[in-house]
């Protein structure tokens, strides 16, 4: 009877932070997993010490870490920089859209790709107002570029983050392996998106200028980029990515200049919360479900592993959000005999598949919700003609390149 009640917290608790919210209630998905857990750890008798035990700290370190440096790097101005120079370039239509598909793209990949679509968003809407273009197709161009940019390397989203941690691959040969097929589907999204908004990419040149001069803060600004300098060095000659990001973090936070309220206000609690509580719900469902079938059962899984998995990660990332999806299929994967290939797979289907609707990933919605507050309606079925193609395409030529590779 408890394991039926279990599975029936576990399936109300995927479900709500699935859609991000219930109805007539005030939760979201930080509070869903939080009651969930909390539930859960009640209805089992759980120790508290037992449960924390099934954080992974080194995930939650690294997301915490990750959040100081980028807010560092906001306050100096930085990203206002790299965007007003990325833009400045753009002479024609076209050649905005590939500015801003792989300025996002490639900053995604060394930030967590949320942060680059909330300094983008604004930024874009209003160089397409300025310039009097559509700025829906630049919209769409930022949100799965960002996607497909962040899966390039392990700090590049959460749940690359949590793949890295558990599967021990490097920073460095992590990049090798997913940094040339994200810039390959890079491409693809240009392409793709030129081709569903022939009319907004004509030959005609702006004539008009950018006034717009970035204010940054220059003792912060260089403080930091030397910081992040370094950090970078580090995780390429292959220093622990968590340990190292975290005494980047602490160095920023040594200053004269900065209130300390002023970072920690900004830093994402909430979702440093869904994550703890997320790893203890996917422990005990891994529990129920999956730990007690063995690879060599799994047919399935055993056989053409990358392309399976890949499909399983991309249906499941739609269903319940990517995160909770690597966090369900890890322990299948570390059954695997030499999985490596295995988590790469997963790390590229789980991000790429968020590009499919408006619902496939937190970057995605948040440039509709930034747009729509600007009066920029970017519609479900407008966006979905893009990102299916999208999505299907560049899965496919992933999958082949680990295939091929």
């Amino acid at each position: 009877m408890l394991e039926y009640i279990n599975l029936l917290i576990i399936i109300l608790s995927l479900f709500g932070i699935a859609i991000g919210s219930f109805p007539k209630f005030r939760m979201n998905r930080a509070t869903i997993s939080l009651v969930g857990a909390t539930v859960l750890i009640i209805l089992n008798q759980m120790s508290l010490e037992k449960a924390v035990s099934f954080i992974d700290i080194d995930t939650i370190v690294l997301i915490f870490a990750m959040m100081i440096i980028n807010i560092n790097l906001r306050l100096a101005g930085f990203f206002n920089i790299i965007t007003n120079k990325v833009i400045a370039y753009a002479k024609t239509p076209k050649q905005l859209l590939v500015i801003i598909t792989f300025s996002s793209g490639i900053l995604s990949s060394l930030f967590l790709n949320d942060t680059i679509v909330i300094m983008f968003t604004p930024m874009i809407i209003e160089i397409a107002l300025h310039l009097r273009r559509n700025p829906i197709p630049y919209l769409i161009a930022l949100a799965t570029s960002a996607n497909i940019g962040s899966a390039a390397t392990i700090v590049g989203n959460p749940q690359n983050m949590i793949i890295g941690v558990q599967s021990g691959i490097s920073f460095s040969k992590f990049i090798f392996y997913m940094f040339p097929i994200s810039v390959i589907c890079l491409l693809l999204v240009i392409v793709v998106i030129s081709f569903f908004y022939k009319n907004e990419f004509g030959d005609e040149r702006f004539n008009e200028t950018l006034n717009s001069e970035p204010r940054i803060y220059k003792p912060l600004f260089f403080k930091s980029t030397i910081v992040l300098f370094f950090m970078l060095i580090a995780f390429l000659v292959g220093l622990p990515v968590a340990p190292t990001a975290l005494a980047a973090s602490a160095i920023l936070l040594i200053t004269r200049r900065i209130k300390p309220e002023r970072v920690f206000l900004e830093i994402d609690f909430s979702l440093l919360i869904f994550f703890s509580c997320l790893f203890i719900i996917s422990h005990l469902t891994n529990q129920m479900l999956i730990s007690k079938v063995e690879i060599s059962d799994l047919k399935f899984f055993s056989e053409n592993r990358i392309i399976n998995i890949s499909i399983i990660a991309s249906i499941l990332s739609n269903l319940i959000s990517n995160v909770p999806a690597v966090l369900m299929l890890s322990p299948l994967v570390k059954q695997m005999i030499d999985p490596e290939k295995v988590w790469l797979a997963l790390a590229l289907s789980s991000t790429f598949a968020g590009n499919l609707t408006l619902l496939g990933s937190v970057a995605n919605l948040i440039v509709v919700e930034i747009s729509r507050k600007r009066n920029i309606n970017v519609r479900f079925l407008e966006y979905l003609k893009s990102g299916v193609v999208i999505t299907l395409l560049s899965l496919i030529i992933g999958v082949l390149w680990l295939i091929i590779i």
